[in-house]
């Protein structure tokens, strides 16, 4: 009898060692995982920002589709405008000679490191896209093309995309996206700045 409730102690102290040692290592987990997964998305969401700017250079506007911004970045020529002074003018005031020349989107992307073919895809996940959207609206009495991209927390933290985890970072909210940009104001900023 006593070398069973020995051996049932044991056990007892076990498992309690087990679970002060999961209760530890679960929240230094998650917030590791955490930092991991945002700068890799977030590193993404800066190649799509990019992209998006270049975009608007070539159209005027920003892509609302992933396809669209692709096809054009791989396909059209960015502008650049090069303006000088007037070698006629004397004075040098108020003439000015502007030139423009254009060079392959894709050279620029490539330049920067930025693969076009993955660049709509949440990282950590089997293929899911980021959310885009684009539009123009009314601001200040101009029309003013308005771009969003991001995706929530709970589709690329994996495991950890769970309400539960909230009890180890007061801010975290899996339902909450990860973004840049504004449909409702001319901003794209990141939500992470």
């Amino acid at each position: 009898m006593k070398v069973a409730i020995n051996l049932l102690l044991t056990a007892l102290i076990f498992l309690l060692i087990y679970m002060i040692y999961t209760s530890i290592r679960e929240p230094i987990a998650f917030q590791e995982e955490k930092g991991r997964r945002v700068d890799v998305v977030i590193a993404r969401l800066k190649q799509i920002k990019t992209s998006q700017e270049i975009y608007r250079s070539i159209k005027g506007n920003f892509a609302g589709s992933f396809e669209e911004l692709v096809n054009v970045l791989k396909t059209d020529k960015i502008p650049f405008e090069k303006i000088e002074n007037d070698p006629s003018d004397p004075t040098n005031e108020d003439k000015f000679i502007r030139s423009t020349s254009y060079a392959p989107a894709i050279d620029t992307i490539n330049a920067m490191g930025i693969n076009l073919d993955s660049i709509p895809f949440v990282p950590f996940t089997n293929g899911q896209k980021f959310e885009i959207a684009a539009d123009t609206i009314e601001y200040q009495n101009s029309k003013v093309p308005v771009v969003q991209v991001g995706t929530k927390w709970k589709v690329f933290m994996g495991p950890f995309g769970d309400a539960k985890y909230k009890k180890y970072d007061k801010y975290f909210d899996p339902e909450k996206m990860l973004k840049f940009g504004d449909l409702t104001t001319p901003n794209l900023n990141g939500n992470w700045e």
